[in-house]
């Protein structure tokens, strides 16, 4: 096993561990209970897939699926959501930073006094620690679900970047994954801070957890890679189907509309509008996003039209040619097959020369 494929592979599992760790931190602070503890014994099941991964994949990831961002998903949702649902119970001042930065000087003043005249600097670092977290303490609960929020994103990101990569995926599909995580990433923590924000979800229980269960339902596409993957198929008698050949040809592009209609963009509109006609609820960047989702929602059904008139004139266009049975899998094989065909007839023409070379001689004769 590659040594920079295992320390990837331990680091990044060890950011999920302490991410997660934080999270069931800040529940336990916030509902003061110490059986929200508990929630940390999710984090077996990573430890459990890392030596899996260890020892069955040598610590690179699998095909399609990423089990790692899956149980990551498992380790943090449930501290967000009980955050979520506990939210707005300490109240934050118009300037929390300046607060913030007078209780840090004034503690970190009384810790050099303390600690003035002694030697150990081991006891320095001790209480420089416990002036940092009362520090953290300070923060009320809507800025430290906020900043969970926003890591949690980013980590999804960039764990899935240091993640070892498998066999099946390249460095060039892996960046055009990254890229799309890192503008789905930035509409998801909008959609969740933009409608959880306003007062009137907030006094709607129902609705707050409506909220959030699309806002889970949404985060089910980062474990997978099915974006920039192509499924690839057989010329079986079972591919000659024509929903079974466009979705081998269009998987990759089938699977972005799919995310798009039925994952992300549709059910932020369903919400959203849901917001503004059931519950009169307005305001402008509310209404600037239903309709961004609106025309994202019909540019991804113009996208599936075009792809499907374009796999209907190719179907046609062998048919005419008779070659019926073949399966246009995807785009770069008929070139292959076109090449395939070259050959075949420039060896036919070395085996079995023209019969006016093999005549010239006796002419001249």
């Amino acid at each position: 096993m590659e040594l920079m494929v295992l320390l990837n592979a331990l680091v990044t599992r060890l950011l999920f561990v302490l991410h997660s760790l934080i999270g069931v931190w800040r529940v336990t602070a916030a509902k003061k209970e110490p059986k929200y503890w508990l929630l940390a014994l999710l984090n077996l099941l990573l430890c459990l897939e890392t030596g899996l991964t260890l020892k069955f994949k040598q610590g690179r990831g699998y095909k399609w699926f990423s089990p790692a961002i899956f149980l990551y998903l498992i380790c943090t949702v449930p501290s967000l959501w009980l955050l979520e649902i506990h939210h707005g119970t300490q109240y934050c001042g118009n300037e929390p930073g300046a607060v913030q930065v007078n209780v840090s000087n004034q503690d970190f003043n009384q810790s050099r006094d303390s600690s003035h005249g002694s030697e150990r600097t081991d006891h320095h670092i001790i209480q420089t620690a416990k002036v940092f977290v009362n520090q953290l303490s300070t923060i009320c609960e809507t800025v430290w679900t906020l900043a969970l929020h926003q890591t949690f994103l980013l980590l999804l990101v960039v764990g899935r970047w240091l993640l070892p990569i498998g066999v099946e995926i390249t460095r060039d599909q892996l960046s055009q994954l990254l890229l799309m995580f890192v503008g789905t990433a930035a509409d998801i923590l909008e959609f969740a801070s933009e409608t959880l924000d306003i007062e009137d979800v907030r006094k709607n229980y129902a609705l707050i957890n409506a909220i959030l269960a699309v806002w889970t339902w949404s985060m089910l596409q980062f474990p997978l890679d099915l974006a920039v993957q192509h499924i690839g198929c057989k010329p079986t008698a079972s591919t000659r189907r024509i929903p079974s050949l466009l979705l081998c040809r269009y998987s990759a592009e089938l699977w972005n509309i799919g995310v798009s209609l039925f994952i992300q963009d549709g059910p932020f509109f369903i919400v959203r509008s849901i917001l503004m006609g059931h519950f009169r609820i307005f305001n402008q960047m509310l209404v600037f996003f239903t309709a961004k989702n609106i025309l994202v929602v019909t540019l991804q059904l113009y996208r599936l039209a075009v792809i499907t008139l374009d796999f209907r004139a190719t179907i046609l266009q062998k048919s005419r040619k008779g070659e019926v049975g073949c399966c246009p899998c995807e785009p770069y094989k008929a070139s292959t097959h076109a090449i395939t065909d070259q050959d075949t007839e420039m060896k036919e023409v070395v085996a079995f020369p023209p019969k006016e070379e093999s005549q010239a001689p006796s002419e001249e004769q």
